[in-house]
């Protein structure tokens, strides 16, 4: 297998049907905004950890969720009913991915988020591409969240934690009934875990992936996404 090489400066990325089998695609170019919009619109995504070079990722299959398919748990039903968390929306978004970055995941998966792409990641915030979610304990501590970046109408999920029981379960409930409410076609959830599956996302090969995604990231986002609605249930969808 033969991992391509992009060098700085070239805006290209190779066909995502090369990636080996494990995923991987490539490696350097750098974190611009204009690089990061094109790997994503392709269904390519960076994971690389410190002294590694950028490394660019497929997979397949893809694990995806629609979110008006989403499965919330009887288990996650009860704690949403009880109203333990403040959900809110693009107000702690440094905070969020600095909690990600230092977040250990389980089973073997997960980005180690460097300076640099904590930066990058930053720069989509201030343009308006990346969002995050907080959940907020009633003494006003973050209690869990997660980011991602938006195109179009897809959502690119990237990272999530928890500080506290459930925090970022009750983030992605929320997240996704706000997606389904915004008529967005498909969350990326990029890696496969036994969480995700509980809530409903199905792995898809990849070709199928890429086949919905280049309409969905052509569409305009709805008028009011990324604003919480009033009084938002998400037990109401």
């Amino acid at each position: 297998m033969t991992i391509d090489y992009i060098p700085p400066g070239a805006m290209w990325f190779p066909d995502p049907d090369h990636a080996g089998a494990d995923g991987l695609l490539a490696f350097g170019g750098d974190l611009s905004p204009h690089r990061l919009i094109e790997a994503y619109s392709r269904g390519i995504f960076p994971w690389y950890g410190p002294g590694d070079p950028i490394l660019w990722w497929s997979p397949d299959p893809r694990l995806v969720l629609e979110p008006a398919a989403l499965h919330v748990p009887r288990s996650m039903r009860r704690i949403l009913n009880q109203r333990r968390y403040t959900v809110t929306l693009d107000t702690a978004f440094g905070l969020v991915i600095r909690c990600c970055a230092g977040m250990p995941r389980r089973e073997g998966q997960g980005t180690w988020l460097v300076s640099e792409m904590v930066d990058a990641y930053q720069g989509l915030h201030e343009q308006g591409l990346a969002h995050s979610v907080e959940a907020w304990a009633p003494d006003g501590a973050l209690a869990g969240g997660l980011y991602g970046v938006a195109l179009g109408r897809t959502f690119f999920g990237e990272s999530m934690f928890y500080a506290m029981p459930d925090a970022s379960k009750t983030a992605f409930v929320y997240l996704a009934r706000l997606l389904a409410r915004w008529d967005y076609g498909l969350i990326d959830c990029q890696q496969t875990t036994r969480h995700l599956l509980r809530f409903g996302a199905t792995e898809i090969p990849r070709r199928d992936f890429l086949a919905r995604l280049a309409p969905l990231c052509e569409e305009l986002p709805f008028p009011d996404a990324w604003t919480m609605p009033e009084d938002f249930d998400p037990l109401a969808g």
